[in-house]
């Protein structure tokens, strides 16, 4: 019996074989997955994949496994937006433990120092406005730089010594946020594209004399993503047709392509300048209506929806991005 048959008899159609293929969907939006411990960014990437039965997706940022907090995951067309919002400023808080310091600077690693100093709160304060602004960090040996062709932590752990060299990053603020024991500090930081927590963890320890390594670390912001947009595991998984839940409540969960673009100037246009802006072709903005801007990089619109992202100078746009949105002529 077909499976039409089965319907039609009223029988149960047969189950779909277990390495069946999911049939994807052309899924557009950002996920802000509140990722758990324990678990890599590439992994969470493809719980959520599959969970929209997503055509395409990535991150915006990668989260170390023991780290927890916001792992901006694009689907679709957001896809397009990632590197504005890799740009952005990223927040975290994190937990140094004094005392050791461990080959990979957190939980992970082996200790390869130690120390029976511990510093005080004033100590610390006083230390943190050396590593606040554009300072010089050398990347830790256990990180995804690539040297010669190959990951620095491949080559770390294959036993192979890694040098890297230092490189300006930019913290923007640094502060103490609790000091619950001897051993332990918790800190805020706000930095830009590039900074490592846990070789800010490591200098300060080494510049305390008592060494350090980050022993909790959660990502609370990431550009324009703050942790009210940030949705658990849990949740996703409950509003997935497969635990009963419907497609339309998974994609309420879903931010839209252009929340990746809160950080840039925005210009909208009429249908007309958006169609000639998806075929590629570039848009004068003239008269007494013409937007007052800097020139740069715009998120262009046009009634609410987004066209492209576009090059604006002496009051022209030229496309960038074109964005796959059904704008009449």
């Amino acid at each position: 019996m077909s499976e039409s048959d089965a319907r039609i008899a009223g029988a149960e159609a047969p189950p779909r074989p277990k390495n069946a293929k999911r049939e994807k969907r052309d899924v557009n939006g950002w996920c802000i997955l509140d990722k758990p411990i324990d678990m890599t960014s590439t992994h969470a990437v493809a719980v959520v994949k599959r969970l929209f039965s997503a055509k395409r997706a990535g991150h915006a940022g990668t989260l170390d496994p023991l780290a927890t907090g916001l792992l901006p995951i694009a689907l679709g067309e957001a896809s397009k937006t990632v590197p504005y919002v890799m740009e952005g400023r990223k927040t975290y808080r994190f937990t140094v433990r004094w005392g050791e310091e461990r080959d990979t600077d957190d939980n992970e690693g082996r200790a390869t120092a130690h120390s029976d100093t511990r510093p005080a709160p004033d100590q610390i304060r006083a230390l943190l406005p050396r590593f606040t602004g554009t300072i010089a960090q050398v990347p830790p040996r256990y990180s995804a730089i690539k040297v010669d062709g190959e990951r620095a932590y491949d080559l770390a752990r294959s036993g192979e010594i890694v040098e890297l060299a230092a490189r300006p990053v930019d913290i923007h603020r640094l502060e103490l946020v609790d000091t619950p024991d001897a051993d332990h500090a918790v800190l805020a930081a706000e930095c830009g594209k590039g900074t490592y927590v846990r070789a800010i963890a490591r200098d300060m320890g080494r510049a305390l004399g008592c060494y350090g390594f980050v022993s909790a670390l959660r990502r609370t912001a990431v550009g324009p993503f703050q942790e009210t947009d940030a949705v658990a595991l849990a949740s996703l998984d409950a509003a997935a047709p497969a635990a009963g839940g419907d497609r339309a409540a998974l994609t309420a969960l879903l931010q839209p392509v252009d929340a990746g673009l809160r950080l840039i100037p925005s210009v909208n246009v009429s249908r007309a300048d958006a169609a000639r802006l998806a075929r590629g072709q570039a848009v004068l903005l003239r008269g007494r209506d013409a937007p007052i801007m800097r020139p740069g990089v715009v998120a262009v619109s046009t009634h609410g929806e987004l066209v492209a992202l576009a090059e604006f100078a002496q009051g022209e746009l030229r496309p960038r991005r074109v964005f796959n949105l059904n704008v009449a002529s």
